[in-house]
């Protein structure tokens, strides 16, 4: 993995906001393994020791103690492991001492405001408003080794990598814009994420900014590419297809092909051989010439009988993987390729 590959499609953010970016990712999805790899780079291009203790350190607050220790516990081994090696980390500097007589409830209050836009009073839990108020924005955002604008975009990465939680995903990006952080900025997170710990994350912040923003936006369904791996681009029939699709092949000649949304091949005819198709991943569909088409889901199989003229791809609003097989292949088996599925035809579907 290579975050700062990614500039030129996150150009407004600077390679350290990428490295705070994608270790909260990381640490709110739990992935240590490429926590590592992003703290390694964000060492390597301008971050801090302090700054990256001080964001796993703040995330406590929204993913909880145990994500936040073993983000730590990660960094910690990095921080031998980079010592041992030789290799130059800055240390940064630690947050200055709260002055004397600090009121931390009183800050807290005001900084919430500002970040809410408005006064915040959560009455019904009381108690929670006193922990929100006195402790995460009075002790914690006082801390002046990350800016609030830095926080935000900590906190925002750290929620869009938590399902269920968009109600407070759309109003941190509304709040990271009252704390100092740019519009641009903020839509170039999900290159990160999505660079990062993958397209859900990146999704649900994608919706978080149109709804914030009043952008148009088709929500997509993905798909979990550490389950069925995307594989590579498939270039070699890519003149078969609408869209971009991607194969990686796996053991006992089985492929597992993926299709981004709308995707589709081209109607064709297997001659001399029966294809299986065996749906993992998102939502598609499948039509023999002739017929209505039938939806896929993971789960479903199908058995596409020699000679019989068909299409197979994606739904418009779903990433699509399924796993594909020959069987009862003979002698000069072949597929013919026909014409396209048109948009009109995909369309109705």
């Amino acid at each position: 993995m290579n975050l700062f590959l990614i500039s030129i499609m996150a150009l407004s953010l600077t390679p350290r906001q990428q490295a705070l970016s994608a270790i909260a990712a990381c640490e709110a999805k739990g992935d240590q393994v490429a926590l590592t790899a992003c703290l390694n780079e964000g060492f390597d291009n301008g971050l801090t020791v302090s700054e990256a203790k001080e964001a796993l350190s703040q995330l406590y607050a929204y993913t909880g103690f145990p994500r936040s220790i073993n983000a730590l516990g990660s960094l910690k081994a990095v921080l031998e492991d980079r010592e041992a090696k030789g290799l130059n980390t800055d240390p940064g500097r630690e947050a200055d001492p709260l002055p004397a007589g600090y009121d931390a409830l009183k800050q807290g209050t005001e900084i919430q405001t500002l970040l809410s836009g408005q006064p915040f009073d959560y009455s019904f839990a009381p108690q929670t408003d006193y922990y929100l108020k006195a402790h995460l924005f009075g002790d914690i955002f006082a801390r002046n080794n990350l800016s609030h604008a830095d926080r935000e975009i900590v906190t925002v990465s750290a929620i869009a990598c938590l399902p269920g939680c968009e109600p407070q995903l759309r109003a941190h990006v509304s709040g990271a814009l009252n704390l100092g952080v740019k519009e641009d900025e903020l839509r170039s997170i999900p290159s990160v994420l999505e660079a990062t710990v993958g397209m859900e994350a990146a999704e649900r912040l994608r919706a978080a900014l149109a709804s914030v923003f009043g952008d148009s936006h088709q929500a997509v369904q993905t798909v979990d590419f550490s389950v069925w791996p995307k594989g590579e681009p498939n270039t070699a029939y890519a003149q078969y297809f609408i869209g971009n699709s991607y194969l990686a092949p796996l053991p006992g000649g089985v492929v597992n092909v993926t299709f981004e949304p709308a995707c589709r091949n081209n109607w064709h005819i297997h001659h001399r051989q029966v294809q299986v198709l065996i749906c993992v991943a998102g939502r598609g569909w499948y039509q023999e010439w002739g017929k209505p088409a039938v939806e896929l889901r993971p789960g479903v199989i199908i058995e596409i009988p020699e000679g019989v003229k068909h299409w197979h791809g994606a739904a418009k609003d779903s990433w699509f993987q399924h796993l594909t097989y020959h069987k009862d292949v003979r002698e000069g088996a072949s597929n013919e390729w026909l014409e396209s599925v048109s948009d009109d035809h995909y369309d109705r579907l």
